[in-house]
């Protein structure tokens, strides 16, 4: 089906572009979110007659997302999850996930404007991609922990994985010296004279 683009939609076009889409991408994405127009001779002329209004809207909306970008670029927000020893989540965080917890700090986004390639499944840093607008794309930072204190220490650089593993190797080795000074494995008689 071949459709006029109303505004940019990333990989297939800019505002004005004439493109042949699959139908069903027509049908159920493009028309009913208002991005196009089927490319008949009536939508042609009436698209040439309102171009200039369509890249006013368009340029006012790109206007409005630029300066929410500004504010949400370059943010940080903490979600505190359950994960095992070796950093691993036992869910996974989503693009939802991620939304709520920018609205819940005032921010202004929906699910659909979370651009996650897949889930994240691990504690840490993630720096993740918000499309404002076709044109308009935001980088926030989900610092994912299992506690308040440990979102701190990642925040600083530290990775706490590693350094729980070290912790633990430490305390090992501790634990090897005392057994081999006369702790735990220590030969001693009880009470048997041979």
């Amino acid at each position: 089906m071949k459709v006029i683009l109303l505004e940019r939609v990333e990989r297939l076009g800019a505002l004005g572009d004439v493109v042949t889409v699959k139908d069903g991408f027509a049908r159920n994405f493009l028309l009913p979110r208002s991005k196009a127009l089927r490319a008949t001779a009536g939508n042609m002329k009436v698209f040439e007659g309102q171009r200039a209004d369509i890249e006013t809207r368009n340029a006012a909306a790109r206007a409005a997302a630029a300066k929410a970008g500004e504010r949400l670029d370059g943010s940080a927000y903490v979600m505190i999850r359950q994960a095992g020893d070796s950093g691993q989540l036992y869910g996974s965080v989503s693009g939802r996930d991620v939304a709520d917890a920018v609205n819940a700090e005032g921010g202004k986004v929906d699910r659909a404007m979370i651009v996650l390639d897949k889930p994240i499944k691990t504690l840490g840093l993630h720096a993740i991609k918000v499309r404002l607008h076709a044109e308009v794309t935001a980088t926030v930072t989900i610092n994912i922990a299992r506690s308040a204190d440990e979102a701190e220490r990642q925040a600083k650089g530290e990775n706490v994985i590693t350094s729980q593993f070290e912790a633990d190797r430490a305390s090992d080795a501790q634990a090897a010296a005392d057994m081999l000074e006369g702790g735990a494995g220590s030969q001693e008689s009880f009470g048997r004279d041979d």
